[in-house]
């Protein structure tokens, strides 16, 4: 059996409800406050209510789903203590990445930024915020591997997940998506030459661009929050 079908066959029932469901979150086809039932998603994917239990409890550890006995679980609202406490852990994380990523990046990997960059302008361009998500993360990845602490990616990628949802929210505004290719470009380019500390800057910069998109949403989509 090939390596690629090995890694196939070690996919699970609760990896398939678990991919499909974070997917539906984080794209907001499942909206914050929508009811989400075990014995549907069971009956929807042929399987029985075990997995998607399992699915249920791995979703709730990423705070996207609020489980409660004897209630409805429900896709969960956006937190702002959590939000805060996301964007602090990212924040101390990814600014210690592009420190060392900067010490690290040789030619190679400076080349794989540039490709990495010119995929995000690609949907820039096009205006596709569906596809500058993923390309997004990539992009945090790549930074991660250059640091030697691909380990890291995971870290942010859970921290991130809490907010992708409102992120999105966001990149249905096609100027948002400019703002950050640049954000991006000045990352990469102070990577590239070395610059450790305007690395960070430029990283710490960029996380503050949700500021405004959280009071914005906040204030337009109050539903979309729990209660303070």
């Amino acid at each position: 059996m090939s390596q690629a079908s090995l890694l196939g066959a070690r996919r699970t029932s609760v990896d398939v409800v678990f991919d499909q469901l974070y997917d539906e979150i984080l794209s907001l086809r499942l909206r914050p406050g929508d009811k989400i039932s075990e014995a549907e998603v069971a009956a929807r994917f042929g399987v029985s209510r075990q997995p998607v239990r399992d699915a249920f409890s791995r979703l709730a550890n990423l705070d996207l789903l609020l489980i409660r006995p004897q209630r409805a679980t429900e896709v969960r609202r956006f937190s702002m203590r959590e939000i805060e406490k996301a964007r602090f852990v990212r924040l101390a994380i990814e600014v210690e990445v592009l420190r060392r990523a900067a010490a690290r990046c040789d030619a190679p990997a400076g080349a794989g930024l540039d490709v990495a960059l010119a995929r995000q302008a690609v949907a820039v361009e096009a205006g596709d915020a569906a596809a500058f998500g993923p390309l997004d993360t990539a992009f945090h990845r790549l930074l991660c591997q250059i640091a030697g602490v691909d380990f890291a990616a995971e870290v942010i990628r859970s921290e991130k997940a809490k907010i992708d949802r409102l992120c999105l929210l966001s990149l249905t505004e096609s100027e948002r998506m400019p703002e950050l290719l640049e954000d991006h470009r000045a990352i990469a380019s102070a990577v590239i030459a070395g610059d450790a500390e305007g690395a960070a800057a430029a990283g710490a910069l960029h996380l503050t661009r949700l500021d405004e998109t959280i009071r914005r949403v906040a204030q337009s989509n109050a539903e979309y929050f729990e209660p303070f």
